[in-house]
């Protein structure tokens, strides 16, 4: 496995639709795997193919949401679950939408509100072509969207309502 050099704006990738996956082959699970390494060096919680400058519809996912303190006040450690989807496309949204701070991986230094689906349903195939539907609630649900926008050439900075430079380290980490 290899990183794989995150594109940045104005790269016109990004702003590009990317084509549907159609060959399972070792070049895919290569991009796969390699995309899964870049994620996680970076650190970011999302990645999508054209971030990688590949256009193809291609994300990755790795996220947990943190429970509560038990008993104890001790926080238990969630083992994040890792996504991979292609060809993913949003079938079904709640009415219920939220604001959120977002930040991206391939606009380094900024990050803005943007109002998202409280809850959506996303159906893609999954490393070995085989159908798969995720029901996401809460930050996973932003983050298939925002990842979803990648592969639609959309970037959050044409969401957001606002955007600024995070002056705290905290505001910085929020990158999807």
């Amino acid at each position: 496995m290899a990183l794989r050099t995150i594109v940045t704006l104005p790269e016109p990738v990004l702003y590009r639709k990317a084509r549907p996956v159609k060959k399972f082959d070792q070049d895919l699970q290569t991009l796969i795997d390699d995309m899964i390494d870049t994620m996680r060096d970076a650190p970011g919680v999302g990645l999508a193919a054209p971030q990688v400058g590949v256009s193809q519809r291609l994300i990755v996912i790795e996220y947990a949401d943190q429970p509560e303190a038990d008993e104890d006040d001790e926080p238990r450690k969630v083992k994040p679950k890792l996504y991979v989807m292609i060809n993913p496309e949003i079938v079904k949204t709640s009415e219920e939408t939220v604001m959120g701070v977002e930040g991206c991986l391939s606009v380094p230094a900024l990050v803005g509100e943007v109002e998202r689906f409280e809850e959506v349903q996303v159906k893609g195939l999954n490393r070995h072509g085989q159908p798969m539907k995720v029901k996401a609630a809460g930050w996973l649900a932003r983050i298939f969207q925002h990842e979803v926008d990648h592969v639609n050439g959309v970037i959050f900075t044409q969401r957001a309502e606002r955007v600024w430079k995070p002056e705290t380290e905290e505001e910085e980490n929020d990158k999807v």
